[in-house]
């Protein structure tokens, strides 16, 4: 997962996880990375992507998903 690149950050996990799993369903590997610092409440929950797969992320997420 070393060469893995971010493509979604957020703070709320369940925008994160909905984002993972629509990945998933797109036939992508995605990891979801807590990086939030519990004691505190700052940080973000990140989705990663294998280097050939970020594009396609990135256009899936832009496109096919809308928080409102």
């Amino acid at each position: 997962m070393r060469d893995w690149q971010s493509v979604y950050k957020d703070d709320r996990e369940h925008r994160a996880v909905i984002v993972k799993d629509v990945l998933e369903d797109m036939d992508m590997h995605p990891v979801l990375i807590n990086k939030k610092v519990s004691a505190y409440g700052f940080g973000n929950f990140e989705i990663f992507v294998a280097p050939d797969q970020v594009i396609r992320a990135i256009r899936v997420i832009k496109e096919d998903i809308k928080f409102e």
